[in-house]
């Protein structure tokens, strides 16, 4: 089973549910992204899914837009950002880590090497915005033999077909895009989730986390009462961009952001027991 595999399963037989943050990796600087997840995991994260820099990352909004920025400002490759995991590995061996990112970069690496060096690094999954299953024929095979989890994304207007197709592809858990659009939107109805979980539930074998519109620990726990993970990203990367020369500062907001939304949602968990 996967790191990924077993932090949900651990999870599960608490009666939690995973909290994953995302960042932007090199952002606003390299120096910063491993502290910053070892803060974040310090808070409660149990995954964490770090972004790999890119040009023209078309499904996010202007927050993770800026964020890639100021990374590529800093010409963060994505060899450095597997790095960045090795560093993160010398000091935590246990908790998942998700590049979200897109296809490009893995080309211009090529994807056996970038498949070979990604599990070496201590990479658990692997969330390629514009590679969908049936493109991937040459693709996931070689994560899948390297111990990478292939993860997809579902979002409101996607069919029944669609749903099931991707259910049948994804390893680790879905990645629900709970909002049409792109990152950073803000209006989320729980109960919209909610019915769509249930079309999903019926074909995923893995757990199906929510992103997008999650900014809160309001929203957090909401989402935690009717869905295994909460992805939260637009909210952190905020916080950076609000203190980019500022370290201290940005890591003292996120940690308390992220610590009232695992507090938020372990609440809710045990209200709903």
């Amino acid at each position: 089973m996967s790191r990924i595999g077993s932090r949900f399963e651990a999870l599960q037989a608490a009666g939690r549910k995973a909290l994953v943050p995302y960042i932007t990796a090199g952002d606003p600087a390299p120096e910063h992204t491993v502290p910053l997840m070892h803060a974040m995991v310090e808070a409660g994260a149990d995954i964490i899914e770090l972004g790999v820099p890119f040009s023209d990352p078309m499904a996010d909004g202007p927050v993770i837009q800026e964020a890639c920025e100021r990374a590529l400002e800093h010409h963060v490759s994505l060899e450095e950002v597997l790095g960045m995991v090795r560093r993160f590995r010398e000091q935590d061996a246990d908790t998942p880590v998700v590049l979200m990112g897109y296809l490009n970069p893995i080309e211009v690496m090529g994807y056996e090497r970038f498949a070979r060096e990604a599990a070496d690094a201590g990479v658990d999954g692997v969330l390629t915005v514009d590679l969908p299953p049936e493109e991937g024929e040459d693709v996931l095979p070689l994560f899948i033999d390297h111990g990478l989890d292939p993860i997809f994304l579902l979002a409101p207007t996607s069919t029944e077909e669609r749903v099931k197709q991707i259910c049948e592809s994804a390893r680790g858990f879905v990645y629900y895009v709970s909002l049409k659009g792109v990152t950073g939107s803000s209006a989320l109805d729980i109960a919209s989730v909610e019915e769509k979980l249930a079309q999903i539930r019926r074909h995923a074998r893995t757990p199906v986390g929510v992103g997008f519109g999650i900014s809160d620990a309001e929203r957090a726990a909401a989402v935690a009462r009717v869905a295994d993970a909460v992805v939260v990203g637009s909210a952190i990367i905020r916080r950076i961009a609000e203190h980019v020369t500022e370290p201290a500062v940005f890591t003292r907001e996120i940690t308390e952001l992220l610590s009232s939304m695992r507090q938020a949602m372990d609440t809710a968990g045990e209200k709903a027991e």
